[in-house]
């Protein structure tokens, strides 16, 4: 499988804290039948002030500490970009890092504040759209206004977003309405892909098995592989 979001660089941001902890969660991701992730470390002005060129050289490091361990782990850097007004500037300077491009569109992982969808986020959307970027929404079963109102979803999807959601949210990891919404957008057909977003071996674990496994008990094998490999692997092929 293909994990297009993860948090495995180690203090980068949120997820783990050194490079032992790091390397222990790439393990864990291919004992789950993870091949490949993209890494996707918050890009988050004044509170993860992380960019492109910075990154690219943490993602070098990494892959030697990899192959010194012999973790068969493919790694590639992409950002999980916060939504603002703070991130033009960092566009502008080519310092956004992204998943990789289909059809002529460069895919932007971007995530919204957990409890709402911002106010102008449709000008900010189209404003990506006419610069050749295409928003891929991270996890919207997680935003509590798409929770409380699942058809936001389709508004999003109208504009030209693709949406990821968390396998762990088929699971119940990360509560009822989460689950509840990732089910909704499941039997709508609205969901892209699946990833992990692991950030750590405790709570977070990169466990896209498991959604793999709930979205091939409803809906078949083929399904399951087109959320959690096909589709991916379109994103990433122009990097290779």
């Amino acid at each position: 499988m293909i994990d297009i979001h993860c948090h495995i660089l180690p203090s980068i941001d949120d997820g783990p804290g050194n490079m032992k902890m790091a390397l222990q969660l790439a393990a864990k991701a291919v004992k789950n039948g993870i091949k490949t992730a993209v890494l996707t470390p918050h890009i988050f002005p004044a509170r993860w002030d992380n960019q492109r060129t910075a990154l690219e050289c943490e993602i070098a490091i990494f892959k030697l500490h990899l192959a010194s361990k012999k973790i068969p782990l493919d790694i590639y850097l992409g950002g999980e970009v916060r939504l603002g007004e703070d991130i033009l500037p960092l566009l502008e300077k080519n310092e956004v890092p992204f998943l990789g491009e289909v059809d002529g569109m460069k895919i932007m992982l971007l995530e919204f504040p957990d409890q709402m969808i911002p106010v102008g986020s449709d000008q900010f959307i189209r404003y990506f759209l006419n610069q050749g970027i295409r928003p891929l929404i991270a996890h919207p079963e997680r935003n509590a206004a798409i929770q409380a109102q699942p058809d936001k979803a389709q508004h999003l999807i109208d504009l030209g977003c693709w949406l990821q959601v968390t396998a762990g949210s088929l699971c119940n990891q990360f509560g009822s309405k989460a689950r509840k919404t990732a089910d909704y957008l499941l039997e709508k057909d609205w969901i892209y892909l699946l990833a992990s977003d692991c950030h750590n071996l405790a709570y977070r674990p990169p466990n896209l098995h498991l959604g793999h496994a709930a979205v091939m008990a409803q809906y078949g094998q083929d399904y399951a592989n087109m959320l959690t490999i096909e589709r991916p692997q379109g994103i990433i092929n122009k990097r290779r």
